[in-house]
């Protein structure tokens, strides 16, 4: 049945034929129920439809197309109006040649080129006109709405790769930098650090492909990260991670907390000479998820910072993925930088 109605939907031919059909029908029937001489209505509208067929293709296919649709509405109007004087002349004839002689031969001592009777004549074709280019229109409409939908979601995805792919060197850069201060100082965790950062690799380049990853994973990403910085920082860090409700079916945004969390060592702990501390908690609820990422700051580095690259990123992402249904919160104290975020759905 789908299959069938998928068909009729994508023949044109068909629609048009079926169209044309269901105008004769209906007045037709219409005509024929006030005279109850169905056989007369039905012939009579046939004997008109020719002209009617000529007109309303005229309308779509030039008037429509050339001069409505470009909005150049005086030359519609006026070719419209001319064309319509056109089209009741030629049904007067019509109804010389084949009407009146049939039905109504006492109507042809009326004079041919009557004004009055050539619009009246035309009339009648108004409303098979005004439907056809009604469905027109609105098939128009609907083509152009489904073209932008389409042009704005390839436009989405397109800025969401992009920034994607911005996260990606932007946080190789900073572990990199992290893995050579290692190497300089010879620490035996460098090996370990290699192997941390292929699996971040792996999940970066592998897994984040898909528009959602469990948080389960996410979580593991930014464990995997934290442990690389640990190794970096040693007991100069304390470090807190927590994470609450049913993780493991919640689904997110790739690569959405890494800005966050790496923004803590970046401006927190390497800043910090003394003793500094970072606390992560994600908390999954039925209906939302709340992330919370504090950091300690020195007293030098109460200054308010500025936003770098992964945060301006990050902000971005959160306005295509999750329009209107994010929170997010961002509190710059004397000693501590805080980030609240809040997702729904």
């Amino acid at each position: 049945m789908k299959q069938k109605l998928d068909w009729i939907l994508g023949n044109r031919l068909l629609q048009h034929v079926l169209f044309w059909v269901a105008h004769v029908v209906f007045y037709g029937t219409l005509y024929g129920s006030f005279q109850d001489n169905y056989a007369q209505t039905y012939t009579e509208e046939l004997i008109y439809l020719p002209v009617k067929m000529a007109f309303t293709y005229f309308t779509l296919y030039f008037l429509l197309q050339k001069y409505l649709l470009r909005g150049e509405y005086l030359a519609f109007f006026s070719w419209f109006v001319a064309a319509s004087f056109v089209a009741g002349t030629i049904q007067r004839y019509v109804a010389f040649s084949i009407h009146y002689p049939l039905y109504y031969p006492e109507w042809l001592s009326e004079p041919f080129f009557w004004f009055p009777k050539i619009v009246k004549t035309f009339a009648a074709i108004y409303p098979v006109v005004f439907a056809a280019v009604s469905v027109k229109l609105l098939k128009y409409w609907y083509t152009n709405q489904k073209a932008q939908q389409v042009l704005t979601e390839e436009k989405l995805q397109a800025e969401l790769k992009f920034l994607k792919t911005q996260i990606h060197p932007h946080f190789l850069f900073n572990t990199l930098n992290n893995l050579y201060a290692l190497t300089l100082k010879k620490s035996d965790k460098a090996p370990e650090t290699v192997l941390k950062l292929s699996e971040l690799i792996n999940y970066m380049l592998y897994e984040c492909r898909s528009d959602e990853v469990p948080l389960s994973r996410e979580i593991k990403f930014i464990r995997n990260y934290i442990d690389i910085e640990k190794m970096r920082y040693g007991d100069k860090l304390d470090i807190d991670l927590r994470a609450t409700g049913d993780v493991g079916d919640r689904m997110i945004a790739p690569l959405i907390l890494l800005p966050f969390v790496e923004n803590c060592f970046k401006h927190g702990a390497s800043e910090n000479l003394q003793q500094s501390w970072v606390k992560v908690s994600i908390d999954s609820h039925a209906d939302h998820v709340v992330i919370k990422v504090e950091n300690s700051k020195s007293g030098e580095n109460g200054v308010k910072r500025e936003e770098g690259i992964g945060i301006t990123n990050v902000k971005r992402r959160l306005d295509l993925l999750y329009p209107n249904r994010h929170e997010l919160k961002i509190m710059n104290g004397e000693e501590t930088y805080l980030v609240i975020l809040s997702i729904r759905g």
